[in-house]
């Protein structure tokens, strides 16, 4: 994982913080820079209280999740929050409802164990007294955790509001449509946001791009997921591409690029799939060794690979999930073709303009 720490692993579940980080850090220690050192210090245990109660939440999605049979691949931080990668959605309205809602849900519980402390140590005092940077810490961490549970509950993407309506609209709804009306009444509450940073606290323009830009994400991978589902692999593979073997210089997968569009090459030996020689593994290598070397050294011996049988939606997110761009497709263990992403968009255009297209006149 590229410009990622890893800070541990937890009940299974890989944590990584994002590099970009260090720029919060920096810029809260330039905030609290006029008080002196023990404020900049303070500033920044502040910070990272927050972001543990930010790690809280995200495992409150994830180990909701694996209640119904859901694993979580990570959970990285992020200067904005965290994000739990799942490794699909849940199936049933239900259950996406009850994990959308378990990260909020977290820091509830968490602000009221706060509230708890507070009174109890009488402690407490009055929100006039306090600022973004000064003080009693705990009264401001509570409050921070109310406002991480109500920003996270607006009804809109890619906040688990939206989710929380997808959900329930989806128990009424195909979930297809659902998702849409809660993308479009996310852009809406995006257009609303945007309109009062314009008059107001420029940070809402932030947010309305955010809000926006998740809605339209969110709506497209349905979308695209729902026209794939039920279709085999088989169907939209390519049959038509070149292998290297091992021992071929890398010469040769440069001559193969030039003479075609393919970008990503298989590798073959005796008539099995040993590997896969990617694009960017292929330049990289080049650029410290010369072009005679074998394919063997630069090939992937660890790639995901794809039955003839699965359905095109499941790998569809394992692409994503990879970042890969080209998958093998196999028939026990022997290789018959190959998906990339692009052919899998050619392969929805295509659809699309075949269901949309008009019946002839004389067929009619």
């Amino acid at each position: 994982m590229k410009w990622q720490w890893k800070l541990g692993r937890y009940a299974d579940i890989d944590v990584y913080i994002h590099a970009t980080f260090v720029l919060v850090l920096a810029f809260v220690a330039w905030k609290h820079w006029a008080l002196g050192p023990s404020g900049v210090i303070e500033g920044l245990l502040f910070v990272l209280a927050l972001f543990a109660c930010v790690v809280l939440h995200e495992y409150g999605h994830a180990l909701t999740a694996r209640r119904f049979g859901i694993k979580t691949r990570d959970i990285t931080l992020y200067p904005i929050g965290g994000v739990a990668r799942l490794e699909r959605m849940p199936e049933k309205p239900l259950q996406e409802l009850w994990v959308a809602l378990a990260g909020p849900l977290v820091n509830v519980v968490i602000a009221a164990v706060l509230l708890l402390w507070l009174l109890f140590s009488q402690t407490i005092k009055p929100l006039a007294d306090l600022t973004v940077t000064t003080g009693p810490f705990l009264e401001r961490l509570l409050l921070a955790n109310v406002f991480l549970a109500i920003f996270n509950l607006i009804p809109a993407f890619p906040m688990d509001g939206g989710r929380v309506l997808r959900a329930v609209l989806a128990m009424r709804l195909e979930y297809t449509r659902a998702t849409n009306i809660a993308a479009v009444i996310g852009q809406g509450l995006a257009l609303l946001f945007g309109l009062a940073g314009l008059f107001g606290n420029p940070m809402l323009l932030f947010i309305a791009f955010f809000v926006w830009m998740g809605a339209s994400q969110e709506a497209s991978m349905v979308q695209i997921k729902s026209a794939l589902a039920g279709i085999p692999v088989s169907r939209a593979m390519l049959t038509d591409f070149k292998v290297l073997a091992p021992t071929d210089p890398l010469s040769r997968a440069v001559e193969l690029i030039l003479q075609g569009s393919q970008q990503d090459f298989p590798v073959v030996a005796e008539g099995r799939l040993v590997g896969i020689l990617m694009r960017a593994d292929l330049f990289g290598v080049l650029a410290q060794e010369p072009a005679t070397i074998e394919v063997s050294t630069a090939m992937l011996r660890d790639y995901p690979v794809a039955e003839e049988g699965e359905m095109l939606e499941t790998l569809f997110t394992r692409l994503q999930e990879c970042q890969c761009h080209t998958v093998p497709v196999l028939r026990d263990g022997t290789l018959i073709g190959l998906v990339t992403s692009d052919n899998i968009g050619e392969f929805l255009m295509l659809q699309a303009a075949i269901q949309g297209r008009k019946p002839s006149p004389h067929l009619a």
